[in-house]
């Protein structure tokens, strides 16, 4: 844990229950679960800069983002490690620190989040996740998707942070 300098996460399924609402006009709606927004927020008070990396694009997404100040944020992509590996470079040339997948702990729930999950340091999923990821994950949490998931970890890396 104590190599964790990056917290790259998917949003569906995992910061969201998976679910899209649609509206008659088309509008998405998607709910977060604000006990995992505290837990991004707060995750830089222990070194660890959030990310998202989601195969989905949404404006939705856009706006919690922003709202929890994660600067890098990555929509619409099909090849999560192949923009994993840009962000680790990314940050590497900006803060002159080497980011490799072992400094990464990375949370998904489904198959596009596999190859990332099986490179980075530490692999996060939501009790509700494909039993595929279940079977690389190092930390499988009690809650579901959207329900707490990434706060249930977050608690785990501030513990552990604590008792260094």
């Amino acid at each position: 844990m104590d190599k964790i300098k990056l917290m790259v996460m998917d949003v569906d399924g995992t910061l969201t229950d998976g679910k899209v609402y649609m509206g008659a006009d088309g509008e998405l709606m998607k709910a977060f679960n604000v006990k995992d927004g505290h837990a991004i927020y707060c995750f830089k008070n222990f070194g660890v800069i959030p990310a998202v990396i989601t195969g989905r694009k949404s404006k939705i997404v856009e706006m919690r983002c922003k709202e929890l100040r994660i600067e890098h944020i990555y929509q619409g992509v099909s090849n999560k490690i192949e923009k994993l590996e840009e962000l680790l470079s990314k940050l590497s040339a900006e803060t002159g620190e080497e980011y490799t997948f072992e400094n990464v702990a990375y949370a998904g729930d489904d198959i596009i989040d596999l190859e990332c999950m099986k490179k980075c340091g530490i692999a996060v999923c939501p009790s509700d996740a494909v039993d595929e990821v279940k079977a690389v994950s190092h930390f499988v949490s009690t809650k579901k998707g959207g329900d707490g998931a990434i706060r249930e970890f977050y608690d785990l890396l501030k513990r552990t942070k604590n008792e260094e």
